[in-house]
């Protein structure tokens, strides 16, 4: 089929599904705890503050591993081909990345070296804009290479006639990042200051760094999350981009970055919203929109983890369900009171096992980029 996704809920055609095969750790440096600030203060109990080390080179290895034991990857990718199989089942054709081969375990630029990470999360690099795929400029070193992973597929789809655009690619060293959002916004604090980054040869300033997990896609429309320069300068360049095609709607810090776990567009018309106190900060228009608000997660719908496993996500990370079409919807088995919540409004409820969503960062619609939908670019804001 030939590319084609405006919006988050018309009937799905082609979808990609992440891998998470030899994933190994996560590295505590700079942009990964910029990245999951929010959640390492607040959603690890026996860590009070986030780290920052220098990127300079010291003789204690600077950045920090934390591994990931061997179980909860096994289980992850266990859980990534039932969401595969549940997909398919529905007769949804889906599609795989490249897996991260076991003998690649660094990538390196001018600026800094960093792991390799897997297409897991898929959705949070790449922006579908109707015929058109749009690869963003990575907010975390550990994932600047990871839409290479997905170039066979995206290749596919330009032979076939899609428009293919990469954002320009940011340097990243300390100067790059904005770090107003964690100064204003953080319940924590680093634990070395961070007034006076490490100094790079590199250093352009603040870079165009933005996830596509932080817009919300309605038709001719998208809703762009805006919480610190970095984010502003990328939408900057999708407005100038998608001029006279798409309208871009800037909020503000809505969250730290994504938003697929504070608003998701079910069909025209309905919001699954983590609180309603979300739709004060979204366009006029979507305020009159109907939204669901599901109760607060509770904890016993998550495994436990030990002291060492670092948690990177809220309890709310289950409201990332991927919809299949206006009326279908993909959601964690695990979540009864959600469940319960989207069939009372009429929905078709697919529930799927998704264990140690925690772990990586991500639910259902991170670790899915849709590719095919019936829907085109309609005004749903007007």
């Amino acid at each position: 089929m030939h590319l084609n996704s405006w919006d988050e809920w018309s009937p799905l055609r082609e979808v990609i599904v992440g891998s998470a095969r030899n994933y190994l750790s996560h590295e505590r440096e700079l942009s990964f705890d910029l990245f999951f600030h929010d959640n390492i203060v607040n959603d690890n109990e026996f860590r009070t503050e986030w780290y920052y080390p220098r990127l300079a080179v010291r003789d204690d290895t600077t950045p920090r591993a934390v591994p990931i034991k061997q179980r909860y990857v096994d289980e992850l990718n266990e859980d990534l081909d039932g969401i595969a199989g549940a997909l398919r089942s529905l007769s949804v054709t889906v599609l795989r990345p490249m897996d991260v081969h076991e003998s690649t375990t660094r990538v390196s630029t001018p600026a800094w070296s960093a792991p390799v990470v897997p297409p897991l999360n898929v959705r949070d690099n790449t922006l579908i804009v109707g015929d058109e795929i749009i690869e963003t400029p990575p907010m975390i070193r550990s994932r600047y290479f990871e839409t290479q992973l997905l170039k066979p597929v995206f290749q596919e789809y330009f032979r076939r006639g899609a428009r293919w655009t990469v954002m320009p690619r940011p340097f990243m060293t300390d100067a790059s990042f904005d770090l107003s959002y964690v100064r204003d916004a953080s319940a924590g604090g680093p634990t070395e200051v961070i007034e006076a980054p490490e100094p790079s040869p590199y250093d352009v300033g603040h870079e165009m760094m933005f996830d596509a997990a932080q817009c919300l896609r309605l038709g001719r429309d998208i809703v762009a999350n805006v919480s610190t320069a970095n984010h502003a300068l990328a939408c900057d360049w999708l407005e100038r981009h998608l001029e006279g095609r798409v309208r871009i709607h800037r909020v503000h810090r809505l969250s730290d970055s994504h938003i697929d776990s504070m608003v998701l567009a079910l069909r025209p018309g309905t919001l699954l919203v983590r609180s309603p106190a979300v739709l004060e900060l979204l366009p006029e228009a979507l305020r009159k929109w109907d939204i669901i608000v599901p109760p607060v997660p509770q904890n016993d719908n998550f495994p436990r983890y030990a002291d060492d496993d670092l948690v990177l996500t809220s309890r709310f990370i289950d409201l990332n369900v991927l919809s299949v079409d206006p009326d279908t919807v993909l959601v964690n088995e695990a979540c009864p009171e959600l469940i319960r919540e989207l069939e009372a409004h009429k929905f078709t409820v697919v529930p799927v096992r998704h264990r140690h969503r925690r772990l990586f960062g991500g639910g259902f619609h991170c670790f899915t980029l849709d590719t095919v939908r019936d829907g085109g670019p309609e005004n749903y804001l007007d």
